[in-house]
This record gives C-alpha cells, structure tokens and sequence, in this order.
C-alpha cells in the first residue's frame, strides 16, 4: 500500500493549486508576487516580496524561477532548530521537479572507480542501512551577499539564507562500501532531479573520496522529524556538514565514483575562492589563483534585537543570539556595547553538536542614547571574525562582526 505521505507529496506540488504545478510556477508567481508583502533589506535596491510558496510559511523572493527564498531574519530567533517551512531555498536551474513518487525514486550508484555498481530505491535505503542523526547547519555561499561593498554581482541576500535542522539520514560511507570502491576512486561526483534549461549545465558536484567516507557525509531522508519539503531536496539530500550549500545536492539521483578530478562547470570555473588564506583579495581585483569553496568560516549574529531597536532606557535588556562554523564546534563568544572598544563573554547555551548554531546570552542595560552592539565568536581551533569585511569577487563567505545600532530612551 502506498504511503499516505507520498499521495499528499505529489497532490500539495502537482495540481493545479501548487505554485510549482509545470507550467504555471511563473505566472502564479507573479500573481502571488502582485499580492505579497514588501519588504526592505538593509542594502540598496534591497526591496523584496514575500510570497508562500507550497510547504513553506513568507519567504522572501529574491527569484521565482528557479525559487530563490531567503528566510527572515527574525526566524532565527524563534529557536535554534530552523522550522521547515521557513528554511530558506536555492536553485540554480529553472527545469525544477514539481512532483516526485518516493516509491519509484532510485538513486544510481556507479562509475569507473567502483566494483559493483548497484541501483538504490528509497525503501532499501531505509530499511538496508543503519540510520544516523545529524544536527547541521546548512549556509548558502552567497548569504550576506548584498552587504558586500563594493557591491558584487549574483543574488543580493541579506543574512537569512542559512538554517539548522535535525537529519535523519545514512551515512555515504555506507552506501559507497556496497559498490566496492577501486584504489583508483578520487573523487564522488553527485547528481539530482533539477535540470538545467538556459545554459550552466546540469548541477554536478563533487568531493575527495576521503572526504565522502568520512563517516559524516549523508544521505538524509528527514528533516526535523518530517520528510524532506520538496523545495530543500525530497525524497533524499547530500548533507556535506561544516560545508557551503553548493555541495548539499537536493533530490539526488545519481553518485559516480570516478578515477580523476571532476571539472563540469559548478565545480570549475563556478564556486571558486581566492586561493590564499583569507579567501580575499584587493576590492575591484581578481585573484591570482582560486579553489573550490569549502567549509563555513566562523559566524555570530543577534537575533532577538533588530538594527535601529529601541530599548527602554535603565531596564535590563535580555539578548540573544546564534554563533556557527565549519564545524569544530563554537568555544567563546564575546559582546560590546560600544562598538567595540570593550567586550564582556556571553553566556552560551547548550551544545547541540559541532555543526549546530550555538545558542549566546548577554543582558545589557542602557543608558539614554545611541549603542553600537557587537558580538563576536571563536571556535575551538581559535578562528575568529574579522572587524572589517573581507571582500572577493564572487560575493561568498563573508563573516565580519555584525554592528546592531540601536537607541534607549
């Protein structure tokens, strides 16, 4: 009998009700874009509408087609585990999958590098393997992108195109042992449903062999206690932790394991860094040499106090917010209440995991007049934010400590 959950799935995205129904995403878009709310990013040109889209709460459009949603940034303070209607969406290729039956969905497992390639359906791959539990961040490369100056070109986003959440998944590893890798294999390529429909060419990416049997990367079938939405990846997600989104391939379909360095379009020339140790370079300069984007710098933000608040003069303020990174796991925050000139240690929350936002506290009492708020983490390796912004030409990775001006009286 089929599962319930997969009639809903493909009767919520294939009707004629769906947003994402083939053929009509574009102008029910714009039907529902005519309606939506406004809402102002922080930068220039930064007006933006927020529509829902099907199995999502508002979002914030930056594009249609393909879905570009960014989160709202109060979002994150609603909780350290970000609500699947209010995770944020990317696609880099308009020819989406608007309704997919879990039931006869295969994810095929081969190339040049392997003994014993192999089909996998869904229902093997959660009856057939050891389930394991991840609590990871997920983070666009571009996110802040519009905060960059001088500006950059690509998806001006503010800050909300990242979320945590809980995956329930198999670990790669796993499944790669199966096929029976030669000493040949190099890298794991990966493959999904999205197609591409004006150039860039399909969404392939890849990683190191040892890196895909690390035992961390996963091949995720729940998400916060749910399926998967059909906008972050169902039936099934490539969760690379610690990593930038671009690897995190949605609806996937294919992994080949093969004997060389993969070079399809997004891996190179697309989702390249300055190869240097700061992944920057000179505003208005090109690097000399690049590298594929790799693991999460170290990142901080207040959540529960909005840019130009105002605060109730000589009454304790609580604050709160989220501190990230690539995954070694997030040892001190700090705050000033003066731009920077001084700064006192948060409280941090729990440790929900290396790769989970880490919850920080301060309370802060003002006196009347203008306060700078600032904080600032580091990890346990030592690696911190910087003061000022560090700029390259792709608009990735940006992570310098946040100013939160706001006002007592």
């Amino acid at each position: 009998m089929e599962d319930p959950t997969n009639r809903l799935r493909r009767r919520l995205v294939a009707g004629g009700a769906g947003l994402l129904a083939a053929g009509g995403l574009s102008s029910l878009s714009k039907a529902a874009l005519a309606q939506a709310a406004a809402l102002q990013q922080p930068f220039a040109n930064g007006e933006r509408k927020l529509v829902a889209f099907p199995e999502k709460r508002p979002l914030i459009v930056l594009t249609s087609r393909p879905p570009q949603l960014e989160t709202p940034f109060q979002v994150f303070n609603e909780g350290l585990i970000t609500p699947n209607d209010a995770f944020f969406v990317r696609y880099h290729n308009a020819g989406i999958p608007t309704s997919i039956d879990a039931d006869k969905h295969v994810i095929k497992v081969g190339g040049n590098a392997v003994g014993k390639p192999f089909e996998l359906s869904m229902a093997a791959l959660r009856s057939q393997f050891k389930p394991v539990e991840l609590i990871a961040v997920n983070q666009c490369s571009g996110n802040s992108r519009g905060f960059f100056n001088p500006r950059v070109t690509g998806g001006q986003l503010a800050n909300g195109a990242m979320g945590n959440a809980r995956w329930v998944g198999v670990p790669l590893k796993d499944v790669l042992a199966r096929a029976e890798l030669k000493n040949t294999a190099r890298q794991v390529t990966f493959d999904g449903l999205d197609q591409a429909l004006f150039g860039g060419g399909d969404f392939v990416k890849a990683l190191d062999v040892n890196h895909a049997v690390d035992g961390e990367v996963m091949l995720a079938y729940q998400m916060n206690g749910a399926d998967i939405p059909l906008l972050n990846g169902y039936p099934v997600k490539l969760i690379v932790p610690g990593y930038y989104g671009t690897y995190w391939v949605k609806h996937l379909s294919d992994i080949q394991v093969i004997d060389a360095e993969y070079d399809g379009f997004w891996m190179k020339p697309a989702y390249r860094i300055p190869d240097n140790p700061c992944a920057c370079v000179e505003p208005g300069t090109a690097p000399a040499a690049t590298r594929p984007i790799g693991r999460f710098n170290v990142r901080s933000f207040i959540t529960s106090v909005a840019d130009g608040a105002r605060l109730p003069a000589g009454r304790e303020t609580a604050v709160r917010g989220i501190a990230f990174d690539g995954g070694q796991g997030i040892r001190e925050v700090a705050y000033s209440t003066d731009g920077g000139q001084s700064w006192r240690a948060a409280r941090l929350g729990a440790d929900m995991g290396r790769y989970s936002f880490r919850e920080f506290t301060f309370g802060f009492t003002p006196q009347p007049g203008t306060h700078d708020l600032r904080v600032r983490a580091w990890n346990r390796s030592g690696q911190s934010q910087p003061m000022e912004a560090l700029w390259q030409p792709a608009g990735y990775m940006r992570n310098v400590v946040e100013s939160v001006k706001v006002v007592a009286a």
